[in-house]
């Protein structure tokens, strides 16, 4: 698959393997950008050359007055995807707190409570989002981390039901990361069922790498796509794991531009996307991996 602008010409663009791949977490750590930077970048996205690969734009609970307070200053109202990291309980709240404020939310994603197994707790956040969730909004359960066993019957509650799954992968602390053991367990298990998902935090990079200040063990984004694709393909738990932790960039990039276009659809259909606090830096590293070439056109890099 060679990168393709909107006519299909060789030149610049963003491959379809690569459409919506990256929510825009800008307000998230660690960038923690304000509104009033975060929703002129995004605008700016959206008339950009590379405008395919982004994804919505994800407000939290905790953003919503600083949302609020830049659309005041006339800054653009984005679709809004509503994160809700209070769980179950927090979600009609947090919808009539963005509803107040007079922000269209076209998805919710929905983290499980602490309390019962994870499938308890996932089954009560999908209770929540079929009572509440606004018509034609798109739904996400964060799954909580756990056993191969437990995750497997979690993702049987969310199986089937139009939700997609949402795996942590990363954070400030280092136990905030899970082994690639575990990423796996997760991957195979939505492709066992058909259950689209997406991730969120430590994917700073494509490549599976060592942070250099904390020393924090990063997946690669890349590594999760080719890790998705590898699955639905029939590899092998340990196979995944092997790519998961795979560090050469070129390699990696060989296996994705190795798809056929059927390959790739399944793969996007399955692992749809992940929060990234930068469009810039995801942009930058797929370039230097050729898997797309870069415009002329100056890019915000903040």
């Amino acid at each position: 698959m060679s990168p393709t602008d909107a006519s299909g010409t060789s030149d610049t663009g963003i491959p379809p393997l690569f459409a919506g791949l990256c929510d825009d977490a800008a307000m998230f750590p660690p960038g923690n950008a304000t509104a009033e930077d975060a929703l002129p970048a995004h605008a700016r996205y959206r008339e950009a050359w590379f405008e395919p690969l982004v994804g919505p734009f994800l407000i939290g609970t905790g953003h919503l007055d600083a949302v609020a307070g830049a659309l005041q200053h006339g800054h653009d109202c984005p679709d809004a995807v509503l994160v809700v990291p209070g769980g179950p309980d927090r979600l009609v709240p947090a919808l009539a707190a963005a509803r107040s404020r007079g922000l269209p939310v076209v998805g919710v994603e929905l983290a499980c409570a602490a309390t019962g197994t994870p499938a308890q707790a996932a089954q009560a956040a999908r209770a929540a989002l079929d009572r509440h969730l606004p018509p034609r909004a798109g739904g996400v359960v964060e799954v909580r981390r756990a056993s191969p066993a437990e995750m497997a019957a979690a993702l049987d509650v969310m199986a089937g039901t139009g939700y997609r799954a949402k795996l942590r992968t990363g954070g400030t602390i280092a136990e905030a990361f899970p082994p690639a053991a575990e990423v796996a367990a997760f991957i195979t298990g939505c492709a066992d069922r058909g259950l689209s998902f997406k991730c969120t935090a430590g994917l700073h990079q494509a490549v599976r790498h060592t942070a250099a200040v904390t020393g924090f063990e990063h997946h690669g984004f890349l590594n999760i796509l080719a890790a998705t694709g590898e699955a639905l393909s029939g590899a092998s738990r340990a196979a995944l794991i092997t790519v998961l932790e795979l560090r050469d960039g070129h390699e990696l990039a060989s296996c994705l531009t190795g798809m056929t276009d059927r390959q790739a659809a399944r793969t996007r259909t399955l692992f749809t996307a992940y929060g990234t606090c930068s469009i810039t830096e995801p942009l930058q590293d797929l370039a230097s991996l050729g898997l797309i070439t870069l415009s002329d056109t100056v890019m915000d890099r903040r």
